[in-house]
C-alpha cells in the first residue's frame, strides 16, 4: 500500500521548489481594458466616457457609482479618483465598418477574434484594440490615434 519499505522516494518528490509566478496573458489584459467597462466589468456600450487616466467606462455605470451614497459602499479603486461627472469626458468614437460583433447571432459556429475592434481612428483607420495608442481631446471628446496626432500637425480638432 505504499511506504512499506519497498519504495525509495526521489528528491523531487520530497523537496518542493519555489512556485512559478503566473504571468498575465497580454491579449486578455488588452481585451479587458479596451472592450469592458473598468468599473462594472460589462461590455462597453454607448455612451462611453473616459477619465484623465485613460480608463474607459459606460456612462450609466459612472452615474450609478456617483449617485450611490450608501455608507457601506466599497470604494472601487478603478474609479476612486472620479468625484463628479465633470471628471470624465464623453467620447465621440468612429465605428469600424469591418466589425460584425453584435450584428450576427452567436450560435457558436463562428470564430470570434478578440482583437477585432469595434471602433477605429477616423483619420488613419487604425483599430482601437490596444495595439496602438489612442488619445482623446478633453474639449470635444474626439478620439484618434497617436499616429494621426503626429501626422496632422494642427492645434484644433480634426473634425
Amino acid at each position: 500500500m505504499g511506504c512499506d519499505g519497498g519504495t525509495i522516494p526521489k528528491r523531487h518528490e520530497l523537496v518542493k521548489g519555489p512556485r512559478k509566478v503566473e504571468k498575465v496573458d497580454r491579449v486578455a489584459e488588452l481585451v479587458a481594458r479596451w472592450f469592458y467597462c473598468a468599473l462594472s466589468q460589462e461590455k462597453l456600450r454607448r455612451p462611453i466616457v473616459a477619465c484623465e487616466l485613460g480608463r474607459l467606462y459606460n456612462k450609466d455605470a459612472i452615474i450609478e457609482y456617483l449617485l450611490d451614497k450608501s455608507p457601506d459602499k466599497t470604494p472601487m479603486e478603478s474609479a476612486s479618483h472620479i468625484k463628479s461627472i465633470k471628471n470624465v469626458t464623453e467620447l465621440q468614437l468612429a465605428d469600424n465598418p469591418a466589425w460584425c460583433g453584435d450584428k450576427e447571432s452567436i450560435k457558436g459556429d463562428k470564430y470570434d477574434d478578440p482583437q477585432a475592434a469595434r471602433f477605429i481612428c477616423p483619420v488613419v483607420g487604425l483599430e482601437m484594440n490596444g495595439r496602438h495608442r489612442f488619445c482623446f481631446l478633453r474639449s470635444c471628446g474626439c478620439v484618434f490615434s497617436e499616429r494621426a496626432l503626429k501626422e496632422v500637425k494642427a492645434e484644433v480638432c480634426h473634425k
